[in-house]
């Protein structure tokens, strides 16, 4: 076969192969098997050296012409291909309008912020105003100016995240900054804003708080309390009593009766324990209560002189009471939920049903 006719049935073999590919890809290697360095037309055309003299023009003539005529045809079918591909993509990530959305829940507020600003609204309509404090509180402020006493069992590492310096540095020997810690309570703002605001003074304060307890049935080391302070002239236990048994009812019902025992709060004194009626049993008793009849919802009592002393504030003309509630433990008595983890787990089949 002379290489004229090899190089005609090459020819007739790549446009075959062309347009036998169905991808770019199958495409590209035609081209390579064909026209590459290493390709069949190159093969054949090597034997050009080996012919006379007056036969080879002719023969580069028609091996230009078959190169030609590859390339258009490689270019021609790359184009349908790319084309088919871009349509196939285009019907792949076609929408279709006429078939139903899918239907996304309305998203709403969480449980523990839906009840928190509940309470500060009761209290917003008793005039009560919303103050802030610092979550990384001094020490002075979370416990000293609160009457708590050095030797104090909260003031104890196995209670209190403490905080450690570490600008210059992490030194494993360098102990806790006992100065420095986690506001175990929001109580440290009544001092911060009895240091700016003379009487009379109603807040309410709302706020995350921290402490070395372990994440249990009813216990958490991060939930948000409610801290609320009114210190006035004529202020009495009587006052107390009535406000919190107002907002009690306010919160869970006004069939719902509360009871204040007796209990000790370093700040505050005297200082008792809120409870309110079981609104599973009506007070008559079951196990949610414990046979008890009553649940417990939060400490209170009347603020004690010693801490007006840190705050320049005469104790022998202006009384006040304070109190503090965890918003957790009001959600868990409120609808039954026996466990405070389930609030923060994120549990979205748990949190629509609020």
């Amino acid at each position: 076969m002379s290489i004229i006719d090899e190089l005609q049935s090459l020819k007739a073999e790549a446009l075959a192969s062309i347009a036998d590919a169905e991808t770019l890809s199958q495409l590209d290697s035609v081209r390579v098997t064909f026209l590459g360095k290493k390709g069949s037309l190159t093969r054949v055309l090597r034997g050009v050296g080996f012919l006379p003299a007056e036969e080879r023009p002719v023969v580069g003539k028609i091996s230009n012409e078959v190169r030609a005529v590859l390339e258009a045809a490689i270019q021609e079918r790359q184009a349908a291909l790319a084309e088919a591909d871009l349509a196939a993509r285009v019907s792949a990530d076609a929408i279709d309008v006429t078939l139903p959305g899918r239907k996304r829940l309305p998203g709403r507020k969480h449980l523990i912020n839906q009840i928190a600003e509940e309470v500060v609204d009761i209290f917003l309509g008793l005039g009560y105003m919303v103050a802030e404090g610092p979550e990384v509180e001094l020490d002075h402020y979370n416990f000293t100016a609160l009457n708590h006493p050095p030797t104090h069992p909260a003031r104890s590492a196995t209670d209190t995240f403490y905080v450690r310096d570490l600008s210059q540095g992490l030194d494993e020997d360098q102990g806790p900054v006992t100065e420095v810690l986690l506001r175990t309570h929001t109580s440290p703002v009544q001092v911060r804003v009895m240091e700016r605001q003379k009487p009379p003074v109603y807040v309410i304060v709302p706020g995350r708080v921290y402490r070395r307890d372990i994440a249990d049935p009813s216990h958490l080391p991060q939930f948000q309390q409610i801290e609320g302070l009114a210190v006035d002239e004529g202020i009495t236990f009587g006052d107390l009593k009535g406000t919190l048994d107002y907002v009690c009812k306010e919160l869970f019902g006004r069939d719902r009766m509360t009871r204040f025992r007796p209990h000790f709060f370093p700040f505050t004194e005297p200082s008792a324990e809120v409870d309110v009626s079981c609104g599973i049993c009506a007070g008559s008793g079951c196990r949610f209560c414990k046979k008890t009849g009553w649940l417990e919802i939060l400490g209170c009592g009347i603020v004690d002189p010693n801490v007006f002393g840190y705050v320049d504030v005469d104790p022998e003309v202006h009384t006040g009471f304070a109190f503090g509630m965890g918003v957790e433990r009001i959600a868990a008595l409120r609808y039954d939920i026996p466990d405070l983890r389930m609030l923060v787990e994120g549990d979205m089949r748990f949190l629509r049903q609020f």
